[in-house]
């Protein structure tokens, strides 16, 4: 058993509104919303900070938890809205983007099926092969080092693991037989440790390189990681994206 909650922010200095943008006739969230609902979930809830978020979401049915607006990030949020919920320490609840309509319902489920068979991991996450150098190298692109078990040993927008001799001599084509691995941003959480999370201050990994799940590296709480079962669509996060994704929804 397991929750989903949607964060859904107004303000995108890239596309503003971004949540309410228009996609064959629905709100964005709500496409995320639906396909949320195709999940195994027992709920899905949006979180939102802005009125007429809440406003567009009651209009098609969803529940929706109206947050503060200065949380100093999503983990934050997440935290708010479990409390307002009501949920128990051990419930898992998984952090779907509110920027990604057509995310599959089979790799929720996945990763709240992980941290639930893994009870010694506070969170859960996926990750895809990366089979280029140019991603291994963008830093945009995060990557994701693990152990045998699948638990996550670092997190990086450096390229890493990083392969000494192949690299020294310029290879071009990644070296074989090595776990080359890019984080997606998909989350399971026990809620005991958002409520942890939120007491921790900000570490000098986190800071460095400007990811969150760095503090619970940190403060030592494991997370497990596994190959998606499905292939992500990238989220939305331009007027280019939202018009690819446009151009596809009213398709079909």
């Amino acid at each position: 058993m397991f929750h989903v909650i949607i964060p859904a922010r107004y303000a995108s200095t890239r596309l503003p509104g971004k949540p309410l943008q228009l996609i064959a006739g629905k709100p964005m969230v709500q496409h995320v919303w639906e396909q949320a609902r195709k999940s195994s979930a027992t709920s899905v809830t949006i979180a939102t900070d802005d009125q007429r978020i809440v406003d567009a979401c009651h209009a098609f049915g969803a529940q929706v938890v109206l947050t503060r607006e200065d949380h100093p990030s999503g983990t934050d949020r997440l935290q708010e809205v479990v409390g307002k919920l009501g949920l128990p320490s051990d419930a898992c609840v998984v952090n779907v983007q509110g920027d990604e309509p057509m995310i599959p319902p089979a790799v929720i489920d996945q990763v709240a099926g992980n941290l639930l068979a893994f009870t010694d991991a506070g969170m859960a996450t996926l990750c895809e092969p990366i089979e280029d150098t140019e991603t291994l190298f963008n830093p945009n692109a995060v990557k994701v080092v693990c152990d045998h078990q699948g638990f996550a040993l670092y997190f990086s927008r450096a390229p890493m693991p990083w392969c000494r001799d192949a690299f020294a001599a310029g290879q071009a084509p990644l070296p074989e037989g090595i776990p080359f691995r890019r984080h997606i941003g998909i989350y399971a959480y026990k809620v005991g440790f958002l409520h942890d999370y939120v007491t921790w201050p900000v570490s000098p990994l986190e800071t460095a390189e400007s990811l969150e799940q760095l503090r619970a590296l940190w403060f030592g709480t494991r997370i497990h990681v596994a190959d998606a079962c499905q292939s992500l669509p990238a989220g939305i996060d331009t007027q280019a994206d939202l018009d690819r994704v446009r151009a596809l929804l009213e398709q079909a």
